[in-house]
């Protein structure tokens, strides 16, 4: 279990702790989010305002040599959504009610990136592919209810939309079922769908969480002709890494994202292959500016908050140019990530069917391939990880600056800067020109 603290991008190893504050919960409208959900106004309770949370079990690997996933779900607390909520209506909510949704909407971030206009028109005939290891039986309904609550349209097997195969493309032979991936794979669809929701999905399911299995779901995923591809894994860096490259990633024409890790500091792959979008972690929240939003880089601890690095491995790709390491620097991009303003997400296989808020790098890498996929089908031949440096420092990206995410002797592979750094890349979306050719 894990309690946030405010992040300091200045001193090193200090932590204050949020204080606790007993609220008594009444009956919450959630306005302009989709269909108005009620809380039980009988209901009430005491507790922190602190978010608590804790990684789901997808985080833990299963064997040796096994991907984790790069998620966590709120246990406890008030999120960043539920404060903003509370601040327009006077009510304080319950913390982790799980008959509501505590995180952000889908209009929250589309208004956070600017994509209000381009989710309404864009992605007709776009598919994203979600790669992500092991069943989760309750996918595709899952899905519906998440999208029926904020007013998208259905996407269902029956109307073509959406799509669940196994590694090998089967719809009938699907691997084990497991728990703690499905509340993975409930993040990845309903980020695509917020983002993207005139995209059509495709699932496709790994027999486990190793590389080749995980490689062999990659490869099934563009050969079924997605050109977005979504993953929320990875692992430490080895010299196996470029042979994978070759095998499972090196697909021109196709934007591939990939969570930078949720250890802070620290080099993740497949984040670090040169063929790929490495997408960081931010803590997103509302602010007066004219954006109506402000982000740092996503820190909790030492050992918990948005990757980056310098590869020991990858080569570098022609169009990163900072000077300060020679291989590939993670990451390119970034996204909200921290769990204390996190997404809403709509999970039932292993837990209590109901809403839950969730955060970590798996959360920004959907959100931007979604971005990718609102930009159009990328072109033929080229590796859409470099589009968004064709734009860097232009008013295409909100520059992240504020924040840290551990100790390193290069100060950008760390800390957010003015232009590029490791842990935000070159910032967010802001609208979809900057993930376009």
């Amino acid at each position: 279990m894990r309690t946030t603290t405010p992040d300091s991008p200045h001193t090193h190893g200090r932590w204050r702790r949020i204080g606790s504050a007993a609220v008594a919960t009444a009956a919450l409208v959630f306005t302009g989010l989709g269909t108005a959900v009620q809380a039980d106004a009988a209901a009430s309770a005491t507790t922190s305002t602190a978010v608590t949370y804790a990684a789901t079990p997808c985080a833990t690997p299963k064997h040796t040599g096994d991907l984790t996933c790069k998620s966590y779900r709120v246990t406890g607390g008030l999120t960043a959504f539920q404060k903003m909520q509370a601040a327009k209506t006077g009510i304080t909510p319950k913390a982790a009610d799980a008959s509501t949704p505590s995180g952000y909407s889908p209009t929250n971030l589309r208004s956070a990136y600017g994509l209000t206009s381009a989710a309404a028109s864009n992605g007709s005939g776009e598919t994203i592919a979600i790669v992500d290891a092991y069943n989760d039986p309750n996918a595709e309904a899952d899905l519906a209810t998440y999208r029926s609550y904020y007013g998208l349209s259905a996407c269902t097997t029956a109307n073509g939309c959406f799509k669940k195969v196994s590694q090998t493309g089967s719809t009938t032979s699907l691997p084990t079922s497991d728990a703690g991936w499905s509340e993975e794979i409930s993040l990845d669809l309903d980020m695509a769908s917020a983002i993207c929701p005139l995209c059509n999905i495709t699932l496709v399911e790994a027999t486990s969480a190793s590389y080749a299995n995980l490689g062999t779901a990659e490869n099934e995923a563009v050969t079924l002709g997605a050109k977005f591809v979504s993953n929320s894994y990875g692992g430490s860096e080895s010299s196996s890494q470029t042979t994978y490259d070759t095998s499972y990633y090196n697909h021109p024409g196709v934007a591939i994202t990939v969570s930078s890790g949720d250890s802070a500091y620290g080099a993740e792959y497949p984040a670090t292959s040169r063929y790929v979008t490495a997408v960081g972690g931010t803590k997103l929240s509302t602010s007066s500016t004219t954006r109506g939003w402000t982000e740092a880089v996503w820190r909790t601890s030492s050992t918990e908050g948005t990757g980056s690095g310098c590869s020991s491995y990858d080569a570098k790709p022609t169009w990163q140019t900072d000077t300060g390491c020679t291989k590939r620097m993670e990451s390119d991009v970034s996204a909200v990530a921290d769990p204390a303003t996190g997404v809403s997400v709509y999970d039932s296989y292993g837990v209590t069917a109901g809403w839950y808020t969730f955060g970590g790098t798996s959360v920004s890498a959907p959100i931007i391939a979604g971005v990718y996929a609102l930009a159009g089908t990328p072109v033929s031949g080229t590796y859409p990880a470099q589009y968004p440096y064709d734009y860097a420092g232009t008013s295409s990206l909100n520059d992240v600056t504020s924040g840290y995410n551990g100790s390193c002797s290069t100060a950008y592979f760390c800390t957010a800067e003015t232009g590029y750094d490791g842990p935000t890349g070159w910032g967010t979306p802001e609208g979809i020109s900057a993930f376009a050719n």
